[in-house]
């Protein structure tokens, strides 16, 4: 899957992803063959961090 440019909608896909999919960052990462830094990157330059206690970017 090719994941969205625009970081508004990349934190909608990721969150939802690992909402309903993945039990963190790095198995969807893996599962999707995606890079953490790339994703954790782009969304850091729209303000958003990972949390891992609750699984989400916020």
């Amino acid at each position: 899957m090719n994941l969205p440019k625009d970081p508004f909608i990349l934190l909608s896909v990721i969150n939802m992803k690992l909402r309903d999919s993945y039990k963190s960052l790095d198995e969807l990462c893996e599962d999707m063959n995606e890079s953490r830094e790339e994703i954790e990157k782009n969304l850091k330059n729209a303000g958003f961090e990972y949390d891992e206690e609750t699984n989400s970017f916020k």
